[in-house]
């Protein structure tokens, strides 16, 4: 079993909260990090069609099994259960762990009926850190199409054999609990397509061939369903000329080079896609660092209508950090145009100015530096020491 960072955080509060809820996308790990935490309580899969008729039909016969706690998954397949629990946490010294694969109806109950008793945390899939040193780090093509969940790398399983099957197994059920979408598939390969783009919904609900009001409603079901997700823009301090429309990316790059039919690491090389998805690869990274601290994100982009961007800033107390994403793997001092045109415009000279890109040697010039992307969590951990 490859160790997950997240572990250390779960552990440490394992004593200091009655209730722990552990979400994330489907196959991410978390039924194999739970057990092996967890190994003094019993597991209890609410997906079993008789275990989930028990606790649907008798939920106080259903918990008293468990007087010391449980470990229930997919336990948002029972809603109601969440009311019985407050009760149980309240008056007896038990300790509950909560996981799923749909944060809505996860966070929903949880806001409803555990408030105030629960650690809410989030598993992504495998994070470079966790497999550093596992796997072969001689170019990141790979790495992007093959993605980061631990069944390709457990099993060995070819990304082009995975991700259809993860598709249609997973996503297009679990999109259906939620909401009954129809052309689900059409319309998860239209997100694909906009991967690292500007939302813009009038325009994808008309490929769609659908409402808006229906595209805003099934880009809320792929959130929920941890496929999609959106980075914010940063407008404190600036002017109504800056861009206010949310960025679209993948929670997996191997699940989002599916989806735009890149069979082969091969073919990523030439994609016109390939910044974008390099852009998300590195994006993913800094939310699962953060995710596996048990912390939440702290990120945004900035863009004006004159389309000068800043690809990721990091909000660290009143401090701001520009960072630059390049899938290019040759220096280039236009890497920096926009860093300096933003670090003139907010007037923080102060600012130290950074480029991720694709190459293998860092750099440090008069306008900034040049990070690697192999040197990425040495970067995260001193950013946030």
């Amino acid at each position: 079993m490859i160790d997950r960072t997240l572990r250390n955080k779960i552990v440490a509060i394992r004593d200091k909260f009655p209730v722990l809820s552990l979400t994330g996308p489907r196959q991410s790990g978390k039924t194999t990090l739970l057990k092996a935490i967890y190994t003094d309580l019993p597991y209890v899969n609410l997906e079993d069609t008789d275990i989930r008729a028990f606790a649907l039909n008798d939920p106080r016969g259903f918990l008293s099994n468990y007087p010391q706690g449980a470990v229930l998954d997919e336990v948002q397949r029972v809603p109601h259960l969440f009311s019985y629990l407050q009760n149980i946490v309240d008056q007896k010294d038990v300790h509950f762990v909560l996981s799923g694969s749909q944060n809505f109806l996860m966070l929903e109950n949880i806001l409803q009926s555990l408030a105030g008793r629960v650690m809410i945390l989030k598993l992504l899939p495998f994070s470079l850190k966790e497999l550093e040193h596992t796997i072969n780090l001689s170019d990141y093509e790979n790495l992007v199409h093959t993605g980061f969940y631990p069944r390709i790398y457990d099993k060995e399983i070819n990304p082009a054999d995975f991700y259809p099957s993860y598709i249609s197994t997973y996503i297009e059920r679990d999109v259906r609990q939620i909401k009954n979408i129809e052309n689900r598939n059409s319309f998860i390969h239209l997100c694909a397509g906009r991967t690292g783009q500007l939302l813009n919904i009038n325009a994808l609900a008309t490929d769609a061939g659908i409402s808006p009001n229906t595209a805003k409603a099934w880009l809320s079901v792929l959130e929920a369903s941890y496929i999609i997700y959106f980075l914010q823009p940063y407008y404190k301090n600036f002017n109504k000329r800056i861009i206010k429309s949310p960025k679209l990316y993948f929670y997996d790059t191997g699940l989002a080079c599916s989806l735009l039919n890149i069979t082969h690491a091969d073919q990523l090389r030439t994609h016109y896609h390939k910044g974008a998805l390099f852009e998300n690869f590195i994006l993913n990274e800094f939310y699962k660092h953060r995710l596996n601290l048990g912390q939440e994100p702290n990120f945004y982009f900035w863009q004006n209508k004159g389309k000068k961007e800043i690809d990721l800033l990091i909000e660290r107390a009143a401090e701001l950090i520009p960072i630059e994403i390049k899938s290019g793997k040759t220096i280039q001092q236009s890497f920096f145009d926009n860093l300096l045109y933003w670090k003139k415009l907010t007037g923080n000279q102060k600012a130290e100015l950074q480029v991720i890109y694709g190459g293998d040697q860092n750099f440090q010039t008069t306008s900034g530096n040049f990070i690697r992307w192999k040197n990425l969590n040495a970067f995260m951990e001193r950013i946030y020491s």
